[in-house]
């Protein structure tokens, strides 16, 4: 008892420290659910773009619930999930809304909906549990795995589909809202119809999506996140997020997004896929540290980089300037249609080091097709040339094919190679530059159920069941025969488009 209380009373605390939460009493409520922690969940701006809307919803209020951060503390004391602002258990809410935002969140969402005592598997509930739905980013690319779990997936964009999923929770029974909304474009309804791979797209009215609540406790320390644009106008074939969908970069007047910036906010978040190819940015930038305000980009481009812009970011508290090129070498950024150039990232470094900052972090990937040794070595000789400007941390990431970009249906390049990349990357270093990888095997489970199917949801599930292991997940994926299917590629747009290799159709090993 005294165990359980403890994790009430860790909920108090947590509460006690927000300013801008929420609170509405209303006959019909939504647990609000995000399947990674607390500090994570509330460094979303659509987690906490949603949870306003549905505030804004007459007749229903929402609270919300994250996954534990000490799972097994919960299961120890027989303590139900339950949400933050009431400490009510979460299955007594009638509609449970999960935001995904990549592929490993599944095995959160199973932790949460074991520890809500709801069965796993929707074929298995009855008429007595929750509604349970799903959205998030995950659904611009491949929300197949979650097909098993589900009873709605809320496909794209969500902030309009909100409202319309809200109408009919409140007004119908289970089965005529299932039949309802498998009609209506930007919801699929497993086993009932829906299109698939369909993005939805909000009203324009509805931009841009901002901060509800701020708090200390989030990867971003009390910032107030908002978004001066969304979408992006760049064609990168690898990124969901990539011109052809939903039609671009729309931009939100700086006017209209310094008005909707409280007072208290000290510190601010402007994110988006393409923040500094706003047109005004620069201005937006100026105004808020000009307001004594720290300021915080979440896409710096570098060929949109100034010596002012740089400055300004300086002036607003950031000690370290982030870039991304995303190709081991030139020749593999121009065939993934990445529109940087080395000279472009190294006077990035110089405004940098101008402005007084400590650090340049560079976010690269390895593994892409096509991609050989030589490229690594040139982005070992690149990175070098770097750090004799200034101190270089290079992210590197396993290269993950996913639905709706041209690389859909590309293979992985397997495990061993890509951890053989790595080393030869650390090598041409020496030392001269920090090289933080993200794990080779953990990327290929991730690409696994980027371009699988329904069946590697399940294999998931039953990877989790068995510890959640690296040798779990590959194990479940063999037994349950999963299988990249063909590929859905968009478009690549260009006069001279690349051709990409796809997976052969026979099960790829992690090799």
């Amino acid at each position: 008892m005294e165990r359980r209380y403890s994790l009430v009373e860790r909920a108090h605390a947590l509460l006690a420290d927000e300013q801008g939460t929420l609170y509405k009493d209303a006959p019909y409520r939504v647990a609000l659910c995000y399947p990674s922690p607390y500090h994570v969940g509330m460094s979303s701006l659509g987690y906490q773009a949603i949870y306003g809307e549905v505030h804004a919803h007459a007749g229903v209020t929402a609270e919300r619930a994250f996954l534990p951060d000490d799972v097994e503390e919960y299961r120890r004391t027989r303590t139900p999930l339950f949400t933050l602002e009431t400490q009510s258990p979460v299955s007594e809410f009638p509609l449970l809304a999960f935001s995904v935002a990549y592929e490993l969140e599944l095995t959160g969402l199973f932790s949460m909906l074991e520890l809500a005592r709801i069965p796993l598997l929707k074929e298995e509930r009855t008429e007595r549990h929750p509604l349970i739905v799903a959205g998030g980013p995950l659904t611009f690319s491949n929300p197949d795995p979650l097909e098993p779990f589900v009873d709605v997936l809320v496909q794209g964009e969500a902030e309009d589909l909100i409202h319309v999923l809200l109408d009919a929770a409140v007004s119908m029974d289970k089965d005529a809202l299932l039949t309802h909304l498998a009609s209506i474009p930007g919801f699929r309804v497993p086993g009932r119809g829906g299109a698939r791979y369909h993005v939805a797209k909000s009203t324009d009215a509805r931009l841009p999506a901002r901060s509800a609540i701020i708090t200390p406790h989030t990867e971003l320390r009390s910032m107030f996140l908002i978004e001066p644009e969304r979408g992006c106008s760049r064609g990168c074939h690898y990124c969901v997020m990539r011109r052809t969908t939903n039609g671009g970069m729309r931009t939100v007047p700086p006017e209209r997004v310094l008005s909707l910036i409280p007072e208290h906010a000290r510190r601010v978040g402007l994110v988006g896929a393409a923040v500094t190819d706003h047109p005004r940015i620069v201005e937006l930038l100026r105004t808020l540290v000009d307001a004594g305000r720290e300021v915080g980009v979440s896409s710096l481009r570098a060929d949109r980089l100034t010596q002012e812009l740089v400055d300004q970011l300086r002036r607003g508290g950031a000690t370290n300037l982030t870039v991304a090129a995303d190709g081991a070498s030139q020749r593999m950024r121009d065939l993934v249609d990445r529109k940087h150039s080395e000279e472009q990232i190294i006077r990035a470094a110089n405004f940098a080091r101008t402005a007084g900052m400590r650090q340049l972090k560079v976010y690269n990937v390895v593994g892409l097709p096509l991609e050989e040794d030589a490229d690594v070595d040139e982005l070992a000789r690149f990175t070098t040339e770097l750090s004799r400007i200034m101190p270089v941390a290079l992210g590197v990431a396993p290269f993950v094919a996913k639905r709706n970009t041209p690389l859909d249906g590309a293979p992985f390049a397997g495990i061993r190679e890509v951890e053989s990349r790595l080393e030869r990357l650390r090598r041409g270093l020496k030392g001269r530059a920090e090289v933080r990888p993200t794990s080779a095997r953990w990327a290929w489970v991730e690409y696994m159920l980027a371009q699988c199917g329904p069946e590697s949801g399940l294999a998931a599930m039953d990877a989790w069941k068995a510890g959640g292991s690296f040798a779990a997940f590959k194990r479940a994926f063999q037994e349950r025969g999963c299988r990249p299917y063909m590929a859905r590629r968009v478009e690549d747009g260009r006069r001279r488009a690349t051709t990409w290799p796809v997976v052969d159709g026979v099960a790829p090993t992690a090799a």
